[in-house]
């Protein structure tokens, strides 16, 4: 069985979307759309795909955590 899900971030300026993309590479395909970020992510495993947003996710908290403290200095 294929599992297959989309996450969706979107952000208030192009240069954050562009900014957290280029940090977040990841293997699955992921594209920007008018300020947001759509990650697909699928796997044959539910174990694995669950591990793959919750890596996902967190990633993206620590960049834009990152992003939020450099912008503010």
């Amino acid at each position: 069985m294929k599992i297959n899900g989309q996450i969706r971030i979107k952000f208030n300026s192009s240069k954050n979307c562009e900014t957290i993309f280029r940090s977040l590479e990841i293997d699955n395909e992921t594209e920007i759309k008018d300020n947001e970020i759509i990650y697909n992510v699928s796997s044959e495993k539910l174990g694995t795909f669950l591990a793959t947003v919750d890596d996902l996710i967190a990633s993206e908290i620590v960049a834009e955590k990152i992003l939020i403290t450099t912008n503010d200095n």
